[in-house]
């Protein structure tokens, strides 16, 4: 599809100026609404889903004045248009007695929010660009695109958060020393405000895998001091064998394990020890 098609039927390709515009989505978004009427036209009127309108005008503005967008861009702004498309497809689904023509409204939008999001997806579909790889992978199970993304990390080319985590879940089962590798790259370079509890999760689901329940407790105890999940104790106790003795050294592991995490010094700590990989 000629890219010049896609801008004209999709208001596809348009970002986010936030440093410019501030944090005032709303009152930004009717400014750029009324400036460059094209990239809202096929939007619904109202003030439901506002965030999702905001985040989808402001990153085609974005488009709107970049001559050749990234790979990284255009995977932005199919998640952009997925979020939309998600709430307004819920929105859409409340019926108005006395203002119809809102519903229809949101009807409309989602309706076209789905074309769009359909002839992005086809025009990216054979770009090899790492990001679009990886949304084919993560979105449809593409292994092709898998593979692009896995040649792309072996070379060392990927520093992106959201795609390593992901890489580090897809090797936990069929390699989980790369897996660790992985993550404890992450654990090493991710601010304390990018991290995700998630990811203590999945080691803890690796080391099961393992049958090293003192590492399933450690981090399962970990995720639920840093995310303030409460576990049934007793069901992780029986990890352990119920040893009360061993539960509070596991403790205090989980907890230097979250100071380390929180404090940026993982590498450089004795936690580190609990991501090394196994010898075989």
């Amino acid at each position: 599809m000629n890219r010049n098609l896609v801008i004209i039927t999709s208001f596809t390709f348009i970002g986010a100026f936030f440093g410019l515009f501030g944090c005032e989505n709303d009152r930004n978004s009717d400014v750029i609404c009324k400036n460059n009427p094209e990239l809202c036209a096929d939007l619904h009127r109202d003030s439901w889903c506002r965030f999702e309108k905001a985040d989808l005008i402001l990153h085609r503005l974005q488009l709107k004045n970049t001559e050749s967008p990234s790979g990284k861009q255009l995977f932005q702004h199919l998640i952009y248009l997925e979020n939309y498309s998600q709430c307004v497809e819920l929105a859409a689904g409340v019926q108005h007695v006395l203002n119809t023509q809102r519903t229809s409204d949101r009807q409309r939008a989602y309706a076209v929010s789905t074309q769009n999001l359909s002839e992005l997806q086809e025009f990216t579909k054979n770009n090899n660009d790492v990001y679009l790889a990886y949304y084919r992978w993560i979105r449809f199970n593409d292994q092709a695109s898998l593979q692009i993304v896995i040649d792309q990390y072996k070379a060392g080319m990927i520093y992106d958060i959201d795609i390593l985590a992901q890489l580090g879940a897809h090797y936990i089962r069929i390699s989980p020393n790369e897996a660790k590798h992985i993550y404890r790259y992450l654990f090493d370079t991710v601010d304390t405000e990018q991290f995700n509890p998630d990811w203590l999760l999945a080691i803890a689901s690796l080391y099961q895998q393992e049958q090293n329940f003192e590492y399933v407790y450690i981090f399962t105890k970990a995720y639920s001091l840093i995310g303030d999940e409460k576990l049934d104790s007793s069901q992780l106790l029986s990890l352990i064998g119920t040893n009360m003795s061993l539960a509070t050294s596991l403790d205090s592991q989980a907890s230097a394990l979250i100071d380390d995490i929180r404090g940026n010094r993982f590498s450089n700590s004795e936690s580190a020890v609990l991501l090394e990989d196994k010898k075989n």
